[in-house]
């Protein structure tokens, strides 16, 4: 059964523009169940519409050796004739696996320039890696790329099928002053959200030791496709790496130490953080500084997107309540709210030479924003960082996000 995803509608408008819709996101997020969705809704339409994969060994052999032959496994549009399209409704044709093509820019792009609005594609790409390395030509104005994360907490609760616990968070965010009574039970299913993540399979697992078994799949067999296809020989050092990310998540990315820590050169570790960030499994968070060249040459900030690889990788799945790292896990789950709320560009992080730092800067084109400290105990929060960052940029509003509930600071769940 089809659970929607949040992104699904978004998704959906696009499919009436002439532009490629692709959907990309990390192995196991659930692109092809979107894809098949969409595919049933169009076909209840009564629209023409076909449905393949290159993962069909015969289909991608012919496909490779032209853009033409696509068209001896399903019926071929009308071309365009003159700069004129056919008047009526497209041609529906959903791909899924597309990376797997040699070229799948070329094919795209031969595709759009010789059907034009008498074809439209819907297709996956299993990573943006792929999508980067393969997709060599311009496509500007041809496609647009939507990102399939894991689950979000929202979309957690529906696939639990807990809708009450769902919609009373929809209240919390909602009602400035609401108190809610549910909070105990919702704070429970936050910390499981929190130690296994939001990959669709692990979700809908209810045992722990088996959600254990399927991290440990996506980890060594999902996670190890990208690796060979991105032509890593050394994976024992890559997985090394991945381990002392998933402990120092939410801390800077020193490369020179990671080099020597996991015995490579820094173009290895550079390579390695490629891979990773393309591969949708992290990312690197820049700093805030009024001067663009310093945001750009200094240490970035890791996060995880998904927090069950990052404790997969560890290893570690003990009882929220009790782990010293709960803070780290609280605040990669900040990171990748606002990331739900914001645009990732506008999201940054600050710290001073002498080692001051506020977690998240929200910052707007107007020179205006928020400034976020992450605390597991809002009382902890040493407000004076607020007083010395509002010195240099005052019109950024100062807030701290906490685990428990005080009305000085943002429940989490509020956020």
């Amino acid at each position: 059964m089809y659970i929607r995803r949040q992104v699904h509608k978004e998704i959906a408008n696009h499919l009436q523009r002439k532009e490629y819709t692709i959907i990309s996101g990390a192995r196991q997020s659930g692109k092809t169940m979107l894809i098949r969705a969409l595919f049933k809704e169009i076909k209840k339409d009564n629209e023409t519409v076909n449905y393949i994969s290159f993962e069909d060994i015969d289909i991608l052999t012919a496909v490779n050796k032209h853009p033409e032959e696509l068209f001896g496994f399903v019926p071929r549009p009308k071309r365009i004739l003159n700069g004129a399209n056919q008047s009526g409704k497209p041609f529906y044709l959903f791909i899924d696996e597309i990376q797997l093509a040699e070229n799948p820019s070329n094919l795209l792009k031969y595709l759009f320039d010789i059907y034009g609005e008498n074809l439209k594609i819907i297709a996956t790409g299993s990573s943006a890696f792929y999508i980067d390395s393969k997709f060599k030509d311009s496509l500007a104005g041809r496609k647009r790329i939507f990102e399939l994360r894991t689950l979000t907490f929202e979309e957690w609760l529906i696939f639990k099928n807990l809708t009450d616990l769902y919609e009373e968070l929809k209240i919390i965010r909602s009602q400035k002053n609401y108190v809610s009574a549910n909070k105990t039970e919702l704070v429970e299913k936050f910390n499981d959200f929190l130690l296994f993540g939001g990959y669709p399979a692990v979700v809908l697992e209810n045992d722990k030791e088996e959600k254990i078994k399927l991290l440990k799949d996506i980890k060594n067999s999902f996670l190890k496709r990208d690796i060979d296809d991105s032509g890593i020989s050394n994976t024992e050092k890559f997985y090394n790496l991945l381990m002392i990310l998933a402990d120092q998540a939410g801390n800077l990315v020193n490369r020179n130490e990671l080099a020597n820590t996991v015995g490579v050169d820094n173009k290895t570790v550079d390579k390695y953080l490629f891979v990773l960030q393309k591969c949708f499994h992290i990312e690197l968070l820049k700093p805030f500084y009024s001067n663009l060249r310093k945001e750009l040459t200094k240490m970035p900030k890791l996060y995880f997107k998904d927090s069950g690889l990052r404790n997969i990788a560890l290893n570690r799945f003990s009882d929220f309540k009790y782990r010293e790292d709960r803070g780290t896990l609280l605040e990669n789950y900040v990171y990748n709210r606002l990331t739900e709320i914001y645009d990732s560009d506008s999201i940054k992080f600050w710290r001073t030479t002498d080692k001051k730092e506020i977690d998240f800067i929200i910052n707007t084109s107007f020179g205006q924003g928020m400034a976020y400290e992450v605390k597991m105990n809002c009382k902890k929060i040493k407000r004076n960082i607020f007083s010395i960052f509002n010195e240099s940029y005052p019109n950024y509003t100062p807030d701290v996000i906490s685990y428990d509930v005080n009305p000085d600071c943002k429940w989490v769940l509020k956020l």
